[in-house]
């Protein structure tokens, strides 16, 4: 397994793989991998010869009141973890080869980032996000970019900028990996303690009660009612505390006032603690 920092190694790489009629793919991520992260390796070498993993935590991503200073990161234990699933190449670039003196150009989506994350955390998180991902996908080049569901408007707004900016690439999502008891699997859960993780809980149950209500009622649930039957399983949990409990359409994010089986997304942002967890269920 290969460990390069400079972008025009990374390009030029990525290139002799194509010349040999390798496909390439690609998984970015922030680092402190855990087996959300190693399932989307797999998930990239079903899809792929040749698989570019990234660690790079973006600051652009992060508003000055998150947690940029404190992430947690475990390099050499990242690198082990990677070579056992069988990544190829491990791209970890220093700030300044990503964001060099003088950088100012930025990448946005419109729509898409209104809401859910993008109201919460502010208008340059996602233009952050678009920026790096966009500047990764340029240095590999056409791949199939792999992409976690957990995350499921970052998802949805990367699936929007590479085809609105035609981009050579397949993004492709995977499924969220969970703990055995629901909880979505997420770097920040390192932050909890003992009694914040099992509230943490709360999110998981709070879906799957929506999904239990849904089945039971043949299908039909207004929006009003699930928002409303998760956010009361949310509040009863300690130290938990809302910051948004939505349903939208499943691919414009756009509000819905009824589920539509198959087309809606429950998507939730918790603080426990601290800590921001996301989670998000297709309805």
């Amino acid at each position: 397994m290969r460990q390069i920092a400079e972008p025009q190694r990374l390009r030029a790489l990525c290139e002799e793989q194509r010349a040999q009629h390798r496909r390439v793919g690609l998984v970015p991520t922030m680092g402190f991998l855990h087996e959300g992260h190693l399932s989307l390796v797999r998930r990239a070498r079903g899809l792929a010869d040749f698989v570019v993993v990234t660690i790079f935590v973006n600051p652009t991503q992060f508003s000055p009141s998150e947690d940029l200073d404190r992430y947690p990161n475990d390099l050499i234990g990242d690198l082990a973890k990677l070579e056992a699933v069988g990544a190829d190449c491990v791209f970890v670039p220093t700030r300044d080869a990503i964001y060099p003196a003088g950088f100012s150009s930025h990448v946005m989506v419109e729509g898409l980032t209104d809401v859910l994350c993008g109201a919460s955390r502010g208008p340059g998180h996602f233009q952050g996000v678009c920026t790096v991902v966009t500047k990764l996908l340029n240095m590999v080049g056409p791949c199939s970019a792999v992409f976690g569901e957990k995350d499921y408007q970052q998802l949805r707004v990367i699936q929007r900028m590479a085809q609105d900016l035609d981009l050579p690439v397949e993004v492709v999502g995977a499924p969220t990996v969970r703990e055995p008891d629901g909880l979505a699997l997420s770097s920040r859960n390192a932050y909890l303690s003992p009694d914040q993780r099992q509230a943490a809980t709360c999110l998981y149950r709070a879906l799957q009660a929506v999904r239990a209500r849904i089945e039971r009622g043949g299908g039909t649930l207004s929006a009003a009612e699930a928002i409303g039957l998760a956010r009361e399983i949310i509040e009863a949990a300690p130290e938990a505390r809302i910051d948004y409990v939505d349903v939208r359409h499943a691919h414009t994010l756009e509000p819905l006032e009824t589920v539509v089986v198959g087309q809606t997304v429950l998507a939730l942002a918790v603080f426990v603690g601290r800590t921001r967890l996301i989670d998000n269920l297709t309805l």
